[in-house]
């Protein structure tokens, strides 16, 4: 009898360890809409490998470029349903949730990268990641693109020659009145979309960082990119509270920590490709890029600054004030 046992209990064991050792791993679908040579690219590439090399028993990262699972204004609703773990979209994606994080669209807030990087920093920046909390959503961390630059059919020099002209915008009532602002016409269209209006004609121009604007080739349908650097087109880490809080705390701090040097090395590339890339359409000679005077660049300044005041009150006052003065 006692020999019975034992074996029972060996083989129950042995049972449980199998289990175990055939539990299926975590899978984290990490969806973005951007070319694998970009900054948020790379930086997925880099969470899946650091994943793999780390946590390959317990976590697997699976990650869609280029719009393959879902777009932007698809892929946080996605999420909330299970259907996607991670994304990173920009931050003009989530004003649905919150409108605090309008704020990163405001025009000429930021004077450099390094400012948005002390703002992102400083506890308002910090505190913004876990505004969407109520919502269910999970903030992680920033990921840099870089400065935004205005492409067009024609030079832009001043705020009057974009007059009437159609720009393609995201979906941010922020960035539609900062180009009502000059008495042009924004339009609400997918980024996956933007290369096929700028080659038809349907629309005259858009704003991207110098990556986007390369990855993307929107240089080679667009025959003037004014380098503004007028606004910041920046992106949250995204999952949700219900994926997030599910794993247990062990395997939660190793994703976080694989996801902060994942962002790391993103934000260096962001840094170098804005140089770089900026070059790279110079030298195609396929655009001409053209740098604003300091008077030529004080008008735009003028003619969009006064969307902050009519954003105020969505965003609060103190929430800008707090952005402007990282500039310092």
């Amino acid at each position: 009898m006692k020999k019975a046992l034992i074996a029972l209990a060996v083989a129950g064991s042995f049972a449980m360890t199998s289990v175990t050792a055939l539990a299926a791993p975590i899978t984290i679908k990490f969806s973005h809409v951007v070319a694998e040579n970009t900054p948020k690219g790379q930086m997925a590439n880099k969470f899946k490998d650091l994943i793999a090399e780390r946590m390959g028993d317990k976590v697997v990262v699976e990650v869609f470029p280029n719009s393959q699972l879902f777009g932007d204004n698809k892929v946080l609703e996605a999420m909330l349903l299970g259907d996607v773990q991670i994304a990173a979209p920009s931050l003009s994606k989530f004003k649905k949730y919150t409108k605090a994080l309008q704020v990163y669209d405001l025009p000429f807030l930021f004077k450099d990268m390094a400012a948005v990087e002390r703002f992102q920093k400083s506890d308002a920046g910090v505190k913004l990641l876990t505004s969407l909390e109520s919502k269910g959503l999970v903030g992680l961390g920033y990921l840099h693109n870089g400065l935004k630059q205005l492409s067009a059919s024609k030079p832009l020099r001043t705020p009057a020659d974009a007059s009437k002209l159609k720009f393609r915008i995201m979906s941010s009532d922020v960035l539609a009145a900062q180009f009502e602002a000059v008495e042009a016409v924004p339009l609400k269209k997918p980024f996956s979309e933007v290369f096929t209006l700028l080659q038809t004609r349907a629309i005259d121009g858009q704003e991207n960082t110098w990556s986007n604007i390369f990855s993307k080739k929107f240089f080679e349908v667009q025959p003037y990119i004014t380098e503004s650097n007028h606004g910041v087109l920046d992106y949250m880490v995204v999952t949700s509270a219900e994926f997030w809080n599910g794993m247990d705390a062990d395997t939660r701090n190793g994703v976080q920590q694989a996801l902060n040097e994942a962002l790391v090395f993103g934000n260096e590339i962001a840094a170098q490709k804005a140089v770089e890339d900026r070059q790279k359409i110079i030298d195609s000679g396929r655009s001409e890029v053209l740098s604003l005077s300091d008077a030529e660049r004080a008008q735009w300044v003028e003619a969009m600054k006064p969307v902050w005041k009519q954003f105020e009150g969505d965003i609060g006052a103190d929430l800008i004030e707090a952005a402007a003065a990282s500039n310092m």
